[in-house]
């Protein structure tokens, strides 16, 4: 199973920076994205009183094809690591059986 992981945010560079310092994060983040243009684009849920969006995840497939997509409004439905393995897993199978 081979998975590439790419986070994308609405921060500024610098609090972009900060969260990949602080969380060692390892791979890419995207960051000075606009929150309503990317909610409009993706459907994620947007708050324009506060002018971000609530946690997103997508899982794309070899093809560049959405396969799934969690859009979640506080810290219960997003996608775990836990979920993200087993997921993948399970697509990976589905592939080797065609």
């Amino acid at each position: 199973m081979k998975a590439k992981v790419v986070a994308a945010s609405i921060d500024s560079q610098q609090e972009a920076l900060g969260t990949i310092e602080e969380l060692k994060l390892s791979y890419p983040v995207a960051y000075g994205l606009k929150a309503k243009e990317f909610s409009e684009q993706t459907g994620a849920f947007y708050s324009a009183a506060k002018e971000y969006v609530h946690a997103t995840g997508f899982i794309i497939n070899a093809g560049g094809e959405v396969v799934e997509a969690v859009y979640s409004t506080g810290p219960i439905g997003r996608l775990t690591a836990q979920d993200t393995l087993a997921l993948l897993e399970s697509l990976n199978k589905k592939e080797d059986e065609k």
